[in-house]
């Protein structure tokens, strides 16, 4: 290792971390690659730096100016880490139905913070499209549009592909990830596909996201109920998703998610939020599929910090009627384990 030059320069080179229980399970060797260990703790940390880099090098944000953006937290949190470093401002609207860990994280960074109220996209006070009015009136300001900026997903294919890649050693039979913006899989798709044409490409997508339908079937349905998950699972097909190499997509319900976030808990030692739970339900999914002597990776995207109050509360899983699938995760590790 080096010494970095800064957050920035921190960011990626993150480890491909061998998933021991779920190989063991399977017969396939599961790989998740741990964003969750990115300076500012999540694999947005990418996206960011990537919209920001793009943004200074066209011209259009100069000292002193500012980032707006609408997040549902991890890419604000990153924005406000290299808003501080860089020396710019940051201006982050969010919706309020987020995890509170999420609002302290970012009000302790200092950034300006705007919750406004959880709306369909198609409504105008959509967060993201109040971000789009807030940054046309402030002087200086960029509007970060992670959903539909391709440098979002030009960062992914040049940094997360590559060292995935790397660290894997020898052809992967299959990536799996769930997508919000898109960029992550779409990135590391288009990486994979040049570096290696046989390797899958899987969407996971949680319960009441439109694109498991939208893969498996060409149209944009909502497949069941609302998750719990956040900043994955969408209705539309975004800039950084259109053109993604796509060979299939695997749907995972809210309690599947939740019993492997606990698997991974007391299993692995590994601490995530719901969306690594989607992401590593579909990768063992997918493996079973394949059959065993595969490999798959996925993503590891935040830690479980952000959701103390939600995903780790028992009191809040069981008003979820989660309650179970966290204790079937917990008790299938104990067996692993011997216990």
């Amino acid at each position: 290792m080096q010494v970095a030059q800064g957050f920035a320069d921190a960011i990626g080179n993150t480890p491909l971390i061998r998933l021991a229980s779920l190989s063991a399970d399977t017969g396939c060797e599961i790989l998740g690659k741990a964003e969750f260990m990115n300076p500012g703790g999540s694999v947005k940390d990418r996206a960011a730096l990537g919209i920001i880099l793009a943004a200074e090098r066209a011209g259009t944000l100069r000292p002193g100016g500012t980032v707006v953006e609408g997040t549902a937290g991890n890419t604000g949190i990153a924005i406000a880490h290299l808003c501080h470093a860089r020396g710019y401002r940051a201006l982050i609207v969010m919706p309020d139905n987020q995890s509170p860990e999420k609002y302290v994280a970012l009000e302790s960074l200092g950034v300006e913070l705007r919750r406004v109220k959880a709306v369909p996209y198609a409504d105008p006070n959509h967060y993201q499209r109040v971000a789009g009015r807030l940054a046309a009136e402030i002087p200086g300001a960029i509007w970060a549009n992670q959903f539909d900026n391709t440098a979002n997903r030009d960062a992914h294919e040049a940094t997360t592909g590559p060292e995935i890649v790397r660290d894997a050693g020898s052809p992967l039979d299959a990536f799996v990830a769930a997508t919000g913006t898109g960029g992550t899989l779409g990135g590391v798709a288009r990486c994979l596909r040049a570096q290696s044409g046989g390797t899958r490409i899987v969407l996971a997508d949680p319960q009441g996201s439109a694109l498991y339908h939208w893969v498996s079937a060409g149209e944009l349905r909502a497949n069941g109920p609302g998750s719990i998950t956040e900043g994955i699972g969408i209705g539309r097909v975004t800039a950084n998703l259109a053109d993604t190499p796509i060979d299939e997509a695997v749907s995972i319900g809210d309690a599947d998610a939740v019993e492997m976030v606990y698997r991974l808990l007391y299993a692995e030692g590994l601490s995530l939020g719901s969306a690594s739970g989607v992401n590593v339900a579909a990768a063992v999914e997918v493996a079973r599929r394949l059959g065993p002597g595969h490999r798959v990776a996925t993503i590891l995207c935040d830690g479980g910090q952000k959701y103390q109050s939600r995903l780790y509360s028992r009191e809040w899983l069981a008003a979820k009627g989660l309650l179970e699938s966290a204790d079937a995760g917990r008790d299938w590790a104990r067996r692993f384990h011997g216990g």
